[in-house]
């Protein structure tokens, strides 16, 4: 079984010439739990993923894998899988071909290749040709290809983009079972109710810096919690709830009991002698809390001396602020397979994730993490600013 890694950002900082993608960001992500990485358009979410897998030279601060830099992984493919978008596959390969390559390059027996494939649900169309494929398979095998070295560490960007219902609830699944082995999940989505269905903990960015690190339970306060009762007996419910010293809504589908826990309202009701027809606690809207923190209308304390006003950097003597638990994701990225251009599908991360044309790679030096997230071409609304000749450079050594 795999040992799952911890996932940290030091004081992390990226700047396109005068754009700030990411703004001294200090997190960390444990293993054994699904942690999701939200923020808005433009919030620098790609970027941070980049900078992690050694696709992006940060300006400053450091990402590390288990304590290390990804290019200082030994075995990468072993170590950490990663899928950045769905579209770097070879059109001509078939599915099956496109994972053997990837096998043979990293030393893994070619019997895992039918594994993956198996676990992933894409048996049947092993032999196809990726070009026919939808976009929904395509997501099935970048995971196939995260998964082909049994990683610890699974690193998702937008890992439900294309899948229709029951994909959804398979992929839910799936990662749930991993972070139960141990594994390090992170999967970034815009998908704010999919994300509560499937994350223990989040991670929200917003303008590159951290705005909330912890449980998904805590992102309200208790008194943001509330209660959801009805009665066939309205104005015997009312009576009781207004003698307990309750504030409360009537809405059409009940009372809304506010800053109150089930358990209490449901004792007030047994005491007046009140029948309930129904009795539901509602948790945390993550869409509200969420609105309220990328905007700057709050401010949660697992953040506070972190974010700073968008135009002040930090100053280089500031502690640094420590993430609360969330799980390492492995993520299998499909490097690109001849010539094919990558696009990030269904990610769109402003003017601060740049995007740009995949290199042709010589299968001898094929890379762990995907590469060909660059594509401003394909997704004008999403290319930052250029990035200088170094960062090419850079981007370049490490592919």
């Amino acid at each position: 079984m795999p040992d799952g890694q911890v996932l940290e950002f030091t004081d992390l900082r990226k700047s396109f010439g005068r754009v700030d993608a990411v703004a001294g960001l200090t997190a960390r992500v444990e293993p054994g739990v699904v942690t999701g990485f939200l923020g808005p358009n433009g919030a620098g979410k790609t970027t941070t993923l980049r900078m992690l897998l050694g696709l992006v030279r940060p300006t400053s601060g450091t990402a590390r894998i288990g304590g290390r830099l990804y290019g200082e992984l030994t075995d990468p493919l072993r170590s950490v899988g990663a899928v950045l978008e769905a579209s770097s596959f070879h059109p001509g390969r078939s599915g099956a071909n496109h994972l053997k390559v990837y096998a043979q390059a990293a030393g893994i027996p070619t019997s895992r290749v039918d594994e993956v494939l198996a676990l992933v649900g894409m048996s049947d169309a092993a032999g196809r040709r990726v070009g026919g494929y939808s976009l929904g398979m395509r997501q099935r095998l970048g995971l196939a290809y995260a998964l082909l070295g049994d990683p610890g560490v699974l690193i998702l960007d937008e890992p439900t983009n294309g899948l229709d219902p029951e994909g959804i609830k398979w992929m839910r699944t799936l990662l749930q079972h991993l972070a139960r082995e141990g594994r390090t999940v992170l999967m970034s989505s815009h998908l704010l109710s999919e994300v509560q269905q499937t994350a223990d903990a989040l991670l929200i960015v917003a303008k590159g810096r951290l705005v909330y690190q912890g449980a998904i339970e805590d992102i309200v306060g208790p008194d943001e919690v509330s209660t959801v009762v009805d009665a066939p007996d309205r104005a015997a419910l009312a009576a009781a709830l207004t003698a307990g010293g309750f504030t409360y809504d009537l809405l059409r589908t009940g009372f809304t009991v506010l800053h109150a826990d089930a358990v209490e309202v449901g004792a007030a009701a047994a005491a007046a002698g009140v029948a309930l027809s129904s009795l539901v606690r509602r948790g945390p809207n993550i869409e509200e809390a969420f609105l309220e923190l990328v905007s700057g209308d709050r401010v949660h304390a697992s953040a506070a001396g972190i974010l700073a006003p968008a135009a002040d950097a930090a100053a280089p003597d500031e502690p640094a602020t420590t993430a609360s638990a969330a799980p390492d994701v492995t993520s299998a990225a499909g490097v690109p397979d001849g010539s094919s251009t990558t696009e990030l599908e269904g990610a769109t991360e402003g003017a601060d994730e740049v995007e740009g044309p995949a290199e042709v790679v010589d299968l001898a030096d094929v890379p762990v993490a995907n590469a060909g997230s660059d594509a401003a071409e394909e997704h004008p609304d999403d290319a930052e600013p250029a990035a200088s000749d170094t960062d090419r450079h850079d981007e370049s050594e490490q592919r």
